[in-house]
């Protein structure tokens, strides 16, 4: 028997595999999709994420950050907001005394590190199959650790069986386990979808990123080297689907007039493009059974801030495990992970939908406002300070 099986070797799941394997813990993690190393030679993935300092923390933790930085990783130290010019809203690392905010990096480049820090637990099996279907057994079969309370009984599609005393579904939005153990959502269409480009660019982009809100929908660079950049474009889904048959040099043309000066002439590489909705589950717990990342919880991306809560989740729920150490399994401990991760994980939500019911109205007197907020937010001294900590998962 397993103690822990984890559906989902993305991010998060690998994070809570290793987390639970360096606990001395037996682990099955179930990915039919083993990630590879990137190359520096490779075209740059789509799929980016804005990692912070908190993130950073728990993968130094883990073993695996050296093996992240010894692939592609771009450091920022500095991030800025506006709607129009003279209301910006910057944020600087020196504020913190730190020397970044953090690092741009691509999210199959942590995978694969975290992927290569599992390898040298034996205790870790990786499953290349897809579960097809559980049962939920009374422990009181199994009294070699009866405190454990249920444990399941996972039917692959390979045709093997795995009995395990938790089950962890980080599955991604639409979690299979969360479907399974019949969780519900609250759910809310933004109405947008963004596009995601891969940009060649003629004037360096290091050290800041930065976001820009428009009538239609923010745009936003992320740095990933001196002549690359990750550009993010929010629209409607209309625009977004037109933008997304254009030619690539086509689309060139209309970055460079919709995107600020500054980002000057740029060679599209490569796009793409998905609708924005967040998501949150009823409830992140079940009997023997726990939900992280985004099968709980999607964010509107305005604030990168999607893998970092994840990697808050693992974090906690680690925490949690590693105090009660021979009573990890006990049902408290996930208890305990709901309450102090569904109140962050919904102020955060909340934040971000803030931020774009308040950009997304094109009328004058709450543009005046909204700008008025930006200024006097630049100006905020302690409590900016203490916005961006905790933004940073200090």
């Amino acid at each position: 028997m397993f103690d822990i099986t984890i559906i989902g070797g993305g991010m998060v799941g690998a994070a809570m595999a290793l987390g639970s394997a360096r606990l001395g813990l037996k682990v099955a993690l179930l990915e039919t999709m083993p990630p590879k190393s990137v190359a520096a030679s490779e075209p740059y993935d789509l799929r980016i994420s804005a990692i912070s300092a908190g993130s950073i923390a728990l993968l130094e933790s883990l073993g695996a950050w050296p093996d992240v930085l010894a692939q592609r990783a771009t450091p920022y130290r500095s991030l800025a907001t506006w709607e129009l010019g003279q209301s910006k809203v910057s944020f600087d690392a020196k504020a913190l005394d730190r020397d970044m905010l953090g690092y741009m990096v691509e999210n199959r480049a942590i995978q694969w590190a975290l992927w290569q820090q599992l390898k040298q637990y034996p205790q870790v099996e990786l499953v290349e199959s897809k579960a097809a279907s559980w049962q939920r057994s009374p422990h009181a079969q199994h009294r070699e650790n009866a405190q454990c309370g249920d444990h399941y009984q996972l039917m692959l599609e390979n045709g093997r069986a795995i009995e395990t005393r938790w089950l962890i579904g980080a599955d991604g939005a639409n979690s299979w386990v969360r479907q399974q153990a019949m969780i519900g959502l609250s759910e809310f269409d933004y109405r947008q979808h963004c596009l995601l480009m891969i940009a060649e660019t003629q004037t360096p982009h290091l050290e800041q990123t930065w976001q820009w809100f428009t009538p239609s929908g923010p745009r936003a660079l992320l740095p990933l080297s001196e002549s690359h950049t990750c550009l993010v474009w929010y629209d409607n889904p209309k625009r977004i689907q037109a933008l997304s048959q254009m030619h690539l040099s086509q689309l060139s043309e209309q970055v460079m007039q919709a995107f600020p000066e500054k980002l000057g002439e740029v060679a599209i590489i490569s796009r793409g493009s998905f609708p924005l909705r967040r998501r949150h589950a009823k409830t992140y717990i079940a009997p023997s059974l726990a939900l992280l990342g985004d099968a709980a919880h999607t964010i509107h991306p305005l604030a990168g801030q999607g893998v970092n809560l994840g990697f808050k989740d693992v974090a906690v729920l680690l925490e949690e495990m590693e105090k009660r150490q021979a009573h990890w399994c006990q049902q408290e401990t996930l208890q305990v992970y709901q309450q102090r991760r569904q109140p962050d994980n919904w102020l955060m939500q909340s934040a971000m939908d803030s931020f774009y019911l308040g950009f997304s109205n094109d009328c004058l007197p709450l543009k005046i406002a909204r700008n008025a907020g930006l200024a006097l937010a630049q100006r905020a001294g302690p409590l900016k300070k203490l916005a961006l900590s905790y933004a940073l998962g200090l």
